[in-house]
């Protein structure tokens, strides 16, 4: 071969070799290309379907409500008592007659938080009545509040004072013959609670839902008592096996042995 046909050998080559670099350079472009594009749309389908799985998992934070505008206020409130309640009523642990009579304070005071409410409530119904007949009727009462107004109490303020705190607010609280330690607890945890209890019933004007309200919050209160009773009475047994009770009544024949040994040896 020679050198012309060398060099154009060489020329021919080095065109092969540019047209397969040309290919080669246009084929990465392509697979690049479709690369991108494929990835555009795995990314469009992964976003679609993130979107759709937090739709569908949001928590519902406005759950229907209950067809009683009574029970949705009591909802409300339990929600806000009922924990007050049950850390009080677990820090009662010495015995039951504590926790029985934690119980039986706040269920007499509810009652006796809603009854001035009801008296409320009822006194509209019965204002007009009472009008009416204090027309009709002309009774002369006597008023002994004029020689009450007369009283003249020489206690110093100290003493007035002094008396005014030994008056244990919570002797009025009490109910006779519970325990003291359960009725000063109750005492505390009621003051918590009382304000929550007495706006929530009075929001109510309806007569079906101020008794749906009154029923069903003594019914919840009693059976949350037992379901905090229950959680304080469950105890799990610690557990063993065969060879640990042997173990300890080995342990226990052998203190007993060496008892005996000295008992013998002092009578020697």
């Amino acid at each position: 071969m020679n050198s012309d046909q060398e060099q154009v050998l060489r020329e021919n080559i080095r065109q092969l070799i540019e047209v397969v670099k040309d290919k080669r350079t246009n084929e990465q472009n392509k697979l690049l290309q479709e690369e991108n594009r494929l990835r555009g749309i795995v990314r469009s389908l992964i976003e679609v379907e993130l979107r759709t799985l937090t739709e569908n998992t949001t928590p519902d934070n406005d759950p229907t409500p209950n067809k009683s505008t009574g029970i949705n206020m009591l909802e409300d409130l339990l929600k806000k008592i009922i924990p007050v309640l049950e850390t009080d009523y677990k820090l009662l642990t010495t015995d039951a007659e504590q926790r029985i009579s934690f119980r039986a304070h706040i269920l007499n005071a509810v009652i006796g938080a809603l009854t001035p409410a009801e008296a409320n409530n009822e006194a509209g119904e019965e204002e007009a009545a009472l009008d009416d007949l204090e027309e009709v009727v002309d009774v002369d009462i006597v008023d002994d509040t004029a020689e009450n107004d007369k009283f003249i109490d020489i206690r110093t303020d100290s003493e007035k004072a002094d008396e005014e705190e030994a008056e244990d607010p919570r002797d009025d609280f009490g109910v006779e013959g519970a325990d003291e330690t359960g009725r000063n607890v109750a005492y505390n945890a009621f003051k918590k609670i009382q304000t929550s209890v007495i706006d929530a019933y009075e929001l109510l004007s309806n007569t079906e839902d101020q008794e749906l309200f009154y029923d069903y919050l003594i019914a919840n209160l009693k059976l949350y008592f037992d379901k905090f009773e229950n959680e304080l009475a469950a105890q799990v047994d610690e557990p063993t096996n065969q060879a640990y009770q042997d173990a300890v009544a080995d342990e226990e024949g052998m203190e007993a042995e060496v008892g005996g040994e000295e008992e013998l040896e002092l009578e020697l």
